[in-house]
């Protein structure tokens, strides 16, 4: 789907689960090339929502949402002994994001905002330095 597709759907801001996965998809190709070219043995993925283990992994509370989840050895923690191992995953949630947003682009700025936070932690930086640096 088009940007301009996109903003013509003003009045409802879901997605069936390919457009939004095309939202994430240009999420990261609007990546500048050197993150592009970090993100090696990981997989970023799409789901509804948050499972309860996910949900209690991250101290969530009743009510409270999460709209992305990065599961993985950030690459500052990988030493030389890094090999064999599952991909790390970025999952972002779906209809989470679609909550809280009322228009396409309220959706499309989430996804993009989102994806950039959990490949921040895929590259060590943690949520308290990303609330330093303005990123929250």
């Amino acid at each position: 789907m088009t940007r301009e597709a996109m903003r013509q759907r003003m009045a409802n801001p879901k997605f069936t689960v390919e457009e939004f996965e095309q939202l994430v998809g240009q999420a990261l190709d609007d990546l500048p090339e050197f993150f592009q070219q970090q993100l090696q043995n990981i997989e970023v993925v799409v789901a509804d929502w948050p499972s309860e283990a996910e949900r209690r992994s991250v101290g969530l509370k009743p009510g409270q949402l999460l709209f992305g989840l990065y599961h993985g050895i950030p690459l500052t923690k990988r030493s030389s002994h890094y090999g064999m191992v599952l991909p790390d995953k970025i999952t972002i949630y779906r209809l989470s994001i679609e909550q809280v947003c009322r228009t396409p682009e309220e959706v499309m700025r989430r996804v993009q905002h989102t994806v950039k936070h959990e490949i921040a932690h895929h590259f060590g930086i943690s949520d308290d330095r990303l609330r330093d640096l303005g990123a929250y």
